[in-house]
C-alpha cells in the first residue's frame, strides 16, 4: 500500500549489486534480493523510489486516497477551546464564526488571548492566537545621590508584542504555553534571542515582555516571582550560535531571572543516534535484515553465548548509539521544569535555537507531567495540537516528507530599536514561498524529534502505569499513523501551510479515526490502559532521577528485530483478554444478582398474597363458625317449640311443626313452583329454601307457629293480627334461618287463610 511505503520517505535506499535495502523510520529494514544479470532491480528501485520519495506533497497517500469519512472540526476551534481551559474560561465554547470575526480575545487577571497574529503577519510559524501577558510592565531603577527611584511602566498594546518579535529568531516571541490554575505561574516558550556574537545586543520590548511572565497577584496587588530561562542547548552551542546572530540571554538584562542550560544535542545528533540504534537492533536482533541470526554472525562473536567480552561489547554498542542518553536528557529537563513551576511557583521560559524542536519536546513533556488532563485521550490530542502542530514543529522536514515551503533561514541581528533587518536572506514573517521537494530533501533536515518525544512518553507510562488513560499500544499506532502519511494532521511545517493547502478539507483526521476505533469496542479496546486510575495521580508527577533511567521501548524498538522477545505487547494483550473475561463475568454476576433480586421481589409478593389469602380464609372460617352457631341456636329454638328441621342432600331445608306427635291428617304449606312459557313446572333458581309446615291442631292461636310469630315478629299489631307474609316480617325471619335463607323464597310463599281458621 502507498501509505506503507511512506514510512520510508526520506530514508536511505541502498542500491547494491544484488539487493535493495530500505531503512524505514519505524526501525524496520527491508531487503529486496534479485537474481544476477537481471533488469528487475532498476525497475523496482525506481518504482519504490517514487513511493518513498514523492516529488510533491499532493502525491502523498493522504491526498491520493480520496475523501475520508474521518473528518474533524476546524483545528483552530480546538486550539481556542484549550486556551479557554487554560485561562479558566472553560464555560466558553469556541466556534468558526468566533475565529473568523476575531472575537476570541478573552482574558483573566494576568493573561489574555491576542489576535495580533491572526493573519500570521507577526510570525508565520506561530498559531493564529497567542496567550500573552494582559499588561506588559517594565521596571526602571534610577539611582541618584540620595534616593533610588523605582518606576513601573505598564503597557497593554499589541505593539509591544510586535516590537518584541524582532529580537527573537524566526520572530518567535515569548508566549504562554501553560498556566498553573492555583499559583498563576506559567510555562512559556520562544526562540533564542538575537544577542549577536558579542552577546551585547538588547531589546527593551523583549525584556519587558519576558519580565511580565514573572507577574503574580498577592492580595490583589501585583508582585514578582522567580523566572527561570531554560536553554535546551549545551552552553557551547548557544555561544556558537552567537556567530550567526543568535545566542542566549544574560540574567543581568532580565529582572529576577536565572539562566539554565540543559545540554540537549541538536537534530543532527539525534538523527545519527537513531541510525546507530537501528543498526544495533538489526545486528544484534533475533532476525537480521540479511537473514542471519545474531548468534551465528561472525562466528558468534557478536553475542558469544556467555562470552562476557562480546556481551559487554554489545551493550557498549547500545550505549554508543546515545539514544537512551538523549531520551534521559529530555526527561530530566522536563522534570526539572515541572518541579520549578509546581514546587517553587516560579515561571519558566524555554527555548532552543529556533524554538520548534527541543523546545517542543521539553514544554509538551513538562505539560504532561504537570496537568493530568493531558494524560487522557482528549488532553493528549490537545497537547499535540497545541505544542507541536500549532507552534510550528516542521513535521515535513523532520519526518522527511515533501514540503510546500523551504527552510533555508539565516539568523540576523536586530537592534534594540526594533527595526526589521534589511538582510534579504531572512524570511519575511508573512511570506509563503513554495519550493520543490528536492530542496527540502537535499538539506537533510530529517530527524526523529517527534518519535523521540513519544519514546519519552512511553518511558513515563512505564514508570507511572496508573497515570495515563492511553496504553503503549496507542502510542505505537499513533506513531505509525504519523509516519505513514495516511492522515493530513501532520503534513506541512506550520499551521499556516496546512491552511494554505486545505489539509483539513482534503485529508482525513487521525484523531477522528482513533475515536471511531475506540467507540467500536469501548473500554476493552487496546488503546485503553487497563490500569488507569485517575484518582491515584490526579496532580503533577515528578519522576525522581533514579526513575529516569530509560530502557528500550520494546513494543516499538524490538517489534521487528526481536518479535518473540517483545513481551510487553503480549503481556498487555493477555492482561486485556483477562480483563475482558473478568468484565464478562462481572456482567454475568450483575445479571444473576438482578435476577435473584427479581425472584426475591416475586417471593415477597407471593408471601404477601399468601398472607392475604390466609387472612381471608380465617375471616371466612370465623364467619362460617358464627353462622354455624347461629344456625345451631335457631335449630335449638325451633326444636324447643316442637319443630323438626330436616336438611336435604341438595341443601334444601324443611321445617315440620307438630303439636300432636301421634299425628293425624297433615297439611302442607310450601312455595308453589313457577310456570314457564312452555307450561312445564320448574323451580326458581333463586329459591334455595323450601318450607313445609304440617298443622294438626285446629286452634291456630295455641299452635307453636303462632307462638313463634308472637314471640319473634316485632311487627305484629297491637290487636294481635298477623301481617304474615309481609316483606318486613319475611326479611326479619330470614335472619334466623342463617346463610341458607333466601329472601325471595319467603316472598313467594303462599299461605292460605284456611290454615289459620279456628
Amino acid at each position: 500500500m502507498l501509505f506503507w511505503f511512506s514510512n520510508l520517505i526520506g530514508m536511505e535506499i541502498m542500491d547494491l549489486k544484488a539487493s535493495l535495502t530500505f531503512a524505514g523510520k519505524d526501525m524496520r529494514i527491508i531487503v529486496f534480493g534479485f537474481r544476477p544479470r537481471t533488469k528487475q532491480r532498476r525497475v523496482i528501485f525506481d518504482a519504490l523510489l517514487r513511493c518513498a520519495k514523492p516529488a510533491r506533497i499532493w502525491d502523498l497517500y493522504a491526498f491520493t486516497c480520496g475523501p475520508s469519512k474521518f473528518s474533524k472540526p476546524n483545528s483552530k476551534v480546538r486550539l481556542l477551546n484549550e486556551y479557554f481551559r487554560l485561562l479558566g474560561k472553560g464555560s466558553h465554547c469556541a466556534s468558526v464564526s468566533m475565529v473568523e470575526e476575531g472575537s476570541f480575545t478573552l482574558s483573566n487577571d494576568l493573561w489574555r488571548i491576542s489576535n495580533t497574529n491572526s493573519n500570521y503577519t507577526v510570525c508565520s510559524s506561530y498559531p493564529f492566537a497567542l496567550i500573552v501577558p494582559k499588561s506588559i510592565s517594565f521596571i526602571i531603577i534610577a539611582i541618584s545621590k540620595e534616593l533610588i527611584f523605582v518606576l513601573e511602566l505598564i503597557f497593554a498594546s499589541d505593539e509591544e508584542v510586535i516590537q518584541a518579535s524582532t529580537f527573537r529568531a524566526r520572530y518567535r516571541i515569548p508566549v504562554v504555553s501553560w498556566c498553573h490554575p492555583g499559583t498563576g505561574a506559567v510555562l512559556a516558550r520562544s526562540a533564542q534571542p538575537l544577542v549577536g556574537l558579542m552577546m551585547n545586543m538588547r531589546s527593551n520590548a523583549d525584556e519587558k515582555l519576558v519580565a511580565s511572565l514573572c507577574t503574580q497577584l498577592v492580595d490583589g496587588k501585583s508582585s514578582r516571582r522567580k523566572l527561570y530561562i531554560a536553554d535546551a542547548r549545551p552552553r557551547k552551542n548557544a555561544l556558537a550560535n552567537g556567530a550567526m546572530g543568535g545566542g542566549s540571554e544574560s540574567s543581568s538584562n532580565y529582572f529576577h531571572s536565572e539562566i539554565v542550560f540543559f545540554g540537549i544535542d541538536n537534530i543532527h545528533a539525534m538523527r545519527e543516534s537513531f541510525a546507530r540504534l537501528r543498526d544495533y537492533l538489526d545486528t544484534h536482533g533475533a532476525a537480521s535484515s540479511d537473514g542471519m541470526s545474531s548468534f551465528l554472525r561472525h562466528g558468534g562473536s557478536t553475542w558469544g553465548g556467555g562470552n562476557l567480552s562480546s556481551m559487554s561489547a554489545s551493550v557498549s554498542t547500545l550505549g554508543d548509539s546515545g539514544w537512551l542518553i538523549h531520551v534521559q536528557s529530555v526527561l530530566a529537563g522536563s522534570a526539572w521544569i515541572a518541579a520549578r513551576i509546581a514546587l517553587e511557583s516560579a515561571s519558566v521560559l524555554v527555548h532552543c535555537s529556533d524554538g520548534w524542536d527541543r523546545t517542543s519536546q521539553l514544554v509538551s513533556l513538562a505539560n504532561l507531567m504537570l496537568d493530568p488532563y493531558y494524560r487522557t485521550f482528549s488532553g493528549f490530542q490537545a497537547l499535540v495540537e497545541k505544542d507541536w502542530l500549532a507552534f510550528g514543529h516542521p513535521f515535513s522536514d523532520r519526518i522527511g516528507m515533501p514540503s510546500v515551503s523551504g527552510t533555508s533561514f539565516d539568523l540576523t541581528r536586530q537592534s534594540s530599536t526594533g527595526n526589521l533587518s534589511s538582510s534579504p536572506v531572512r524570511q519575511s514573517s508573512g511570506s509563503f514561498t513554495p519550493q520543490t521537494s528536492n530542496t527540502s530533501h537535499a538539506q537533510n533536515n530529517y530527524s526523529p524529534i517527534f518519535l523521540q518525544w513519544v519514546d519519552c512518553v512511553s518511558q513515563l507510562l512505564r514508570v507511572y502505569p496508573f497515570a495515563f488513560e492511553f496504553s503503549s499500544t496507542f502510542l505505537v499506532d499513533f506513531l505509525d499513523c504519523v509516519l505513514s502519511c495516511r492522515f493530513g494532521n501532520f503534513l506541512c511545517n506550520s499551521e499556516k501551510e496546512r491552511e494554505k493547502c486545505g489539509i483539513y478539507e482534503a485529508c482525513g483526521c487521525l484523531w477522528a479515526y482513533f475515536a471511531d476505533l475506540r467507540s467500536l469496542e469501548g473500554s476493552s479496546h487496546a488503546h485503553y490502559n487497563l490500569f488507569y486510575n485517575p484518582l491515584k495521580h490526579n496532580g503533577p508527577i515528578f519522576p525522581p532521577a533514579a526513575a529516569l533511567a530509560p530502557t528500550l521501548w520494546p513494543q516499538f524498538h524490538l517489534r521487528w528485530a526481536c518479535p518473540s522477545e517483545s513481551q510487553a505487547g503480549e503481556l498487555e494483550a493477555e492482561s486485556r483478554s483477562m480483563a475482558i473475561k473478568f468484565s464478562e463475568l462481572q456482567k454475568a454476576k450483575e445479571a444473576a444478582e438482578m435476577k435473584a433480586k427479581e425472584y426475591s421481589v416475586a417471593m415477597e409478593t407471593l408471601k404477601a398474597e399468601l398472607r392475604n389469602e390466609k387472612r381471608l380464609s380465617s375471616s371466612a372460617v370465623n364467619l362460617a363458625q358464627r353462622a354455624s352457631k347461629e344456625s345451631a341456636a335457631i335449630k335449638r329454638a325451633i326444636l324447643s317449640l316442637g319443630c323438626r328441621v330436616n336438611y336435604t342432600s341438595n341443601g334444601d331445608c324443611t321445617v315440620d311443626v307438630e303439636s300432636n306427635p301421634t299425628g293425624s291428617q297433615e297439611k302442607s304449606i310450601q312455595s308453589p313452583p313457577r310456570k314457564e312459557s312452555d307450561g312445564t313446572k320448574e323451580c326458581d333458581d333463586n329459591s334455595d329454601l323450601s318450607v313445609s309446615v304440617t298443622v294438626v291442631s285446629d286452634d291456630v292461636s295455641s299452635s307453636p307457629l303462632g307462638q313463634v310469630c308472637e314471640t319473634l315478629c316485632p311487627l305484629r299489631t297491637r290487636d294481635g293480627s298477623c301481617q304474615w307474609p309481609s316483606a318486613g316480617c319475611a326479611q326479619l325471619g330470614s335472619q334466623f334461618v342463617g346463610l341458607k335463607a333466601n329472601f325471595d323464597a319467603f316472598d313467594h310463599l303462599s299461605i292460605y287463610d284456611s290454615y289459620f281458621e279456628s
